[in-house]
């Protein structure tokens, strides 16, 4: 059998290299100017083998009925990771991808398609322009994913960008986001002060070692409108290999402290890591 080789394209927003995992005949790392995006296992879609993704996954699975098909809104598609994950452990879902880089989506579809009847459908668009279009109340769960580069673009970052995301979400939905930072964390307290605005409910998902400003690192914001049980998720992000730990209530408000909520006049993309944080050669 031929073994496969990398793939290395320019896509609208950098140069995409997909390479295979030697150890898994048909798994593959979507990397975007040599930081990682996605890895996806085409034999294995339950498998998610970034942090963060986990507990992405670890939420869809605890915050609503497990195995309810649901109608997912994910912002930023990478190579179809978590789209691939609700379609297997929720058969019916219905999802639309939203990515700004039509030529990463041409990519993805051309050299990991998606499994027939997936009901994905896929959009090369903008994010907030997407969202302040989409139908009311047309979505349980917004997933937000969306980095240019490694950097959470500025105009996904403000009030009027939560006010679009909780205008699509139905009344017992979930907004989940992938964000990054490190102490003194003015990026994440301000998103936390920004989304406060707009639920009643936020949890966020990180490592102790993020939280206590160790390192930079991924943490994971869940807003909602209902009370979130959080026990089982708190449960399973500490069976982790690498743990991570579920803050909420007065913890997450002495997070917040005095930060302000962003708004579009003075917003700014997240923290560039430090060097080497997420990248590959």
């Amino acid at each position: 059998m031929t073994e496969p080789i990398p793939v290395t394209r320019a896509v609208d927003h950098g140069t995409a290299k997909l390479m295979p995992d030697v150890d898994h005949d048909r798994a593959w790392l979507l990397t975007v100017d040599g930081a990682p995006q996605s890895y996806v296992d085409l034999d294995a879609p339950t498998h998610l083998e970034f942090e963060y993704t986990r507990r992405l996954g670890h939420a869809l699975d605890t915050l609503v009925e497990p195995g309810r098909p649901l109608d997912v809104l994910h912002l930023g598609g990478g190579a179809l990771t978590l789209p691939r994950y609700v379609a297997a452990t929720r058969p019916g879902s219905q999802q639309d991808v939203v990515e700004a880089d039509r030529g990463l989506l041409d990519l993805v579809v051309e050299r990991l398609p998606l499994p027939e009847g997936a009901g994905v459908a896929l959009h090369p668009a903008d994010a907030r322009a997407w969202l302040e279009a989409a139908p009311p109340h047309s979505a349980d769960i917004v997933i937000a994913d969306v980095f240019g580069g490694s950097r959470v673009p500025a105009h996904l970052t403000t009030v009027a960008y939560a006010r679009a995301a909780e205008r699509v979400l139905r009344p017992d939905g979930v907004y989940l986001a992938n964000l990054a930072d490190a102490a003194p964390f003015a990026f994440l307290r301000s998103q936390l002060a920004t989304f406060s605005e707009m639920f009643e409910e936020l949890a966020l998902i990180a490592e102790p070692g993020v939280l206590r400003g160790r390192r930079f690192g991924n943490a994971v914001l869940v807003a909602a409108h209902r009370p979130l049980d959080t026990a089982e998720l708190a449960r399973r992000t500490a069976a982790d290999a690498f743990p991570a730990r579920v803050e909420q209530g007065p913890a997450l408000r002495g997070l917040i402290g005095t930060a302000e909520p962003v708004h579009d006049e003075n917003a700014v993309p997240s923290p560039v890591p430090p060097g080497g944080t997420f990248t590959i050669g």
